[in-house]
């Protein structure tokens, strides 16, 4: 007889994770999301258009956004292919954790490298995006594949919910340290190619210092198996991932909500990057009214990134998640009609809202449905999902724009068409099925 799904879920932690375990695991969502929103979304970005590639953008107009968008859509693809051999061959060695440092300690130096790439020197600073862009990718898949590891599934939602909160918080933090500096330098006649720098010095130090006891405290529980004789570690990586894609009939409900979730995120992914572009030039917003807003927003998805954890955990995962996925429906659907600031006000926080809990949902669902021996692989995998749907989203809203002749509200329908085919194939995920297929899967050949 099988066990019960809560039963059987508890049996694949392996040892007990404390208090300090479980903190310094959350920890790592709070160091790196200061690189994804000064790097990412705001400081970084507008610089590289507006300082490095200005010389670019002068001669041929729109060429500095496009060089940017090449660079990050460069590291999706990498990461794309990259990352589950790397989740493979991690599972196989028992090796996330120096994985984990090594992915750290690239973002971090790229990062603080980022500053040298002066006015002009556009080949230097995509380089180094695309380095440090891949490097934190890499890293989140990593650090969520110690997830299923240190948390039953009964716990599993909260502590997803716990570690994506603080992350925004993470954000804020470095975002606001960054604003402050840069506000002093302003006052003093500094210009962006001095101060901007140093902003990225501060974000790479605030990584590095508040990643620090992950490193300290988080135990690599997974056990390395032998390396079969004349084949290398990289070789058996792929040819896991091959086996895994190969027998998905064995985890129905995993692949599916795989799919779920590339299709939901990139609908989410479709706003991180046009949220700026609309409020500026649909809805009028100034730059300080922006940061304004992206702040208040961090704090909206903290929120909902905490509170929902308890409801997957009460409720059920596919529930919540449909939910929260109703929910950008609704934000998405007053983005659509609005007409005025307070308007767009509204539309933001509940996105807000909408974007921490499905973030942190959908981490934990995939824990719940993820065969021990295959942590990181899988996880690689579900970073993949997230790389696809980074280049699928955006590129459908930009195709609708254009061929739209710029119609913002028009190209916003594709983003609200992406959320209802997520929810849509919610529909044929099977939780509990899930989770009995996960404890009872094979493992591997060889």
């Amino acid at each position: 007889m099988s066990a019960p799904a809560g039963d059987g879920n508890r049996a694949r932690v392996s040892g007990s994770a404390g208090r300090r375990e479980l903190v310094a695991w959350a920890l790592y969502d709070f160091a790196n999301s200061g690189y994804a929103t000064v790097v990412l979304t705001t400081v970084y970005s507008a610089y590289f258009v507006a300082v490095v590639a200005a010389d670019l953008e002068r001669q041929t107009p729109g060429i500095a956004t496009l060089l940017w968008a090449l660079a990050i859509g460069t590291a999706n693809l990498l990461v794309l292919l990259a990352g589950p051999v790397i989740g493979s061959i991690a599972d196989i060695r028992a090796t996330k954790k120096p994985f984990l440092l090594i992915t750290t300690a690239t973002c971090v130096a790229a990062t603080a490298l980022l500053g040298v790439a002066g006015p002009g020197e556009v080949a230097l600073a995509m380089t180094l995006v695309v380095l440090s862009a891949v490097a934190f990718a890499c890293g989140e898949n990593l650090i969520a594949a110690f997830l299923p590891e240190l948390a039953d599934a009964d716990r599993m939602g909260r502590i997803s919910g716990f570690g994506w909160s603080i992350g925004y918080f993470g954000g804020l933090l470095t975002l606001c340290c960054c604003l402050a500096w840069i506000s002093w330098a302003d006052a003093r006649g500094q210009g962006p190619a001095d101060y901007v720098p140093v902003a990225l010095l501060i974000t790479a130090a605030i990584f590095a210092v508040t990643a620090a006891p992950t490193f300290l405290w988080l135990r690599e529980r997974a056990k390395p198996r032998p390396q079969p004789p004349g084949r290398s570690w990289a070789r058996l990586g792929f040819e896991r991932v091959r086996q895994t894609l190969a027998r998905a009939a064995e985890l129905p409900d995993l692949f599916r909500f795989l799919l779920c979730l590339t299709l939901f995120q990139s609908g989410v992914a479709t706003v991180v990057v046009i949220a700026a572009i609309y409020a500026q030039e649909v809805m009028g917003f100034s730059s300080q009214q922006l940061i304004l807003l992206i702040m208040v927003v961090n704090l909206t998805a903290a929120l909902g990134a905490f509170v929902f954890g308890f409801a997957q955990d009460r409720f059920g995962s596919v529930r919540s998640l449909t939910g929260a996925l109703l929910l950008w429906v609704a934000a998405i659907g007053w983005t659509y009609f609005a007409s005025s600031p307070a308007d767009l006000w509204l539309a933001g926080n509940l996105m807000g809202l909408a974007m921490g809990s499905t973030q942190a949902g959908g981490r934990a669902l995939v824990g719940q449905l993820t065969p021990q021996t295959r942590n990181a692989e899988i996880f690689g995998l579900w970073g993949l999902a997230g790389r696809a749907a980074a280049i699928i989203g955006p590129l459908s809203y930009g195709l609708v724009g254009r061929l739209s002749g710029g119609d913002h509200r028009l190209a916003l329908l594709s983003t609200l068409a992406l959320f209802l085919a997520g929810m849509a194939a919610l529909f044929f995920v099977d939780e509990a099925r899930g989770r009995g297929a996960a404890l009872s899967a094979s493992p591997p050949p060889g």
